[in-house]
């Protein structure tokens, strides 16, 4: 009953920013490439060209990015331009905001274009599984536990699998990388533990299904996302004594900020999120170098 208490309460205030998501399909960006490391090369039997080509959701198009330059794609394309040496970086965004994974399965499934730049890509990567879970959410707001999302999960856990298939169908070599899922509530509300549970075992049922494949790769980044950096978070608060001229303007002052949300619907990233998810992907990129970059694998 706890547990239900906190949904209750949470979904009714939170309820106008889900609606909100779900019709938002804002233009997104990209950023100048900051927060991140450099890579080490291997040796000199590389590609002289890199495909990369980035298929998804709303994080993949890139919605709330400032910079209107196609969020962590533009950027992970900038990384490894300057990373690696490579005379070209050929970047192929299919990002659709709004789609849950089956969509998106169609959508390798059945189009042409799609397909093509599939089939000559060294880098792939997958962002979805955050509609899926709002799909949940949006149908059951007032009666939602943790076990509402078990089916959910398996259906999603299908849907990747299949994409998996279809993508190797396409493509044998590919280094494909699939990002987790955040938790857009957390800074806000990090009294409901079970949302943040919910989160958890989603992440958990990729990256099981991931392991079971060859040159896939999950980039968790629910934790960069979620919490937002540290240094630049903003919490404000009045004194006990201090009074205000309305309750709504006392609840504003005291809400906490999350710096990696786009301050418009506070769920999707924003520039710095879209950096940090920028950081998580290069990380797995550098380790995984070799699965890309040398001219063995080409595809």
């Amino acid at each position: 009953m706890k547990h239900k208490t906190f949904f209750i309460s949470f979904f009714s205030v939170i309820g106008v920013a889900l609606i909100t998501f779900f019709i938002l399909h804002l233009a997104s960006p990209k950023a100048q490439p900051q927060l991140m490391g450099t890579a080490s090369v291997s040796n000199n039997e590389n590609k002289q060209r890199i495909h990369y080509t980035a298929i998804g959701d709303s994080l993949t198009e890139g919605v709330g990015d400032a910079t209107q330059n196609g969020g962590f794609v533009s950027l992970v394309a900038d990384n490894l331009q300057e990373d690696y040496p490579v005379s070209s970086v050929e970047v192929d965004n299919h990002g659709v905001a709004g789609e849950r994974s089956g969509q998106i399965l169609q959508r390798i499934q059945e189009d042409d274009r799609t397909q093509d730049d599939i089939a000559s890509s060294d880098i792939i990567t997958l962002t979805l599984g955050g509609n899926d879970i709002m799909e949940v959410i949006k149908g059951n707001i007032f009666g939602l536990s943790v076990d509402s999302f078990e089916r959910p999960l398996q259906n999603y856990q299908e849907n990747l699998s299949d994409m998996i298939y279809e993508i190797r169908d396409l493509n044998e070599t590919a280094g494909i990388y699939v990002t987790g899922v955040y938790n857009p509530f957390y800074v806000n509300f990090p009294e409901i533990e079970d949302m943040q549970t919910i989160i958890e075992n989603w992440d958990n049922g990729t990256q099981e299904l991931v392991a079971q494949e060859d040159d896939v790769y999950f980039v968790p980044i629910n934790e960069v996302i979620s919490q937002g950096t540290n240094d630049e978070a903003v919490i404000n608060t009045e004194s006990e004594d201090e009074t205000t001229s309305s309750t709504q303007e006392e609840n504003d002052l005291n809400k906490v900020k999350n710096n990696a949300l786009f301050e418009e619907d506070n769920f999707h990233p924003n520039t710095i999120g879209y950096q940090l998810i920028t950081q998580e992907v290069m990380k797995k990129m550098d380790d995984t170098q070799s699965t890309w970059l040398t001219e063995e694998n080409a595809s």
